[in-house]
């Protein structure tokens, strides 16, 4: 009864991590999962929907298209990472570094995102739609923003 019992958990694990699945390079994603440091991985396409990922050492790492909804990367260290077309909607971004990132097309609808270093970071495309941003340099402009005249 105990070895069914064994082997029926064995087969199941599989099931309990597939919320976390899908990247480029697993061994990169599993190393990320369990030391909190990836510098230079690969994590395109990752699934981490809803990671806890905070204080994670991410520089230079490439998570195009991965899914970090609703993951909390609190005190992240994002520098020169790609995250072009990542969904980081309704994450939580405080006290991120996001220097030299690229968030080209990324979406940021309904994060939070609070005393984040944007400095130098692309962010073309962005998606801010009812984000909850405070002392972060992200807003809405470009070369045919309007610029209201507060005189």
């Amino acid at each position: 009864m105990m070895k069914k019992l064994l082997a029926a958990l064995i087969l199941a694990s599989p099931l309990f991590f597939a919320n976390v699945v899908n990247a480029k390079n697993p061994q990169d994603l599993q190393k990320l999962l369990t030391t909190g440091e990836c510098v230079k991985c690969n994590l395109s396409g990752a699934n981490l929907s809803g990671a806890h990922l905070i204080g994670a050492d991410l520089r230079e790492a490439n998570l195009e298209g991965a899914n970090l909804k609703g993951a909390n990367l609190e005190g992240a260290d994002l520098t020169s990472a790609n995250l072009g077309g990542a969904n980081l909607s309704s994450a939580y971004l405080t006290n991120v570094n996001f220097k030299q990132a690229n968030l080209n097309a990324a979406n940021l609808t309904k994060a939070t995102i609070h005393d984040s270093n944007v400095y130098q970071a692309s962010m073309n495309d962005l998606n801010i739609a009812d984000a909850d941003i405070f002392y972060t340099g992200i807003g809405i402009g470009g070369e045919d923003a309007q610029i209201p005249d507060w005189r």
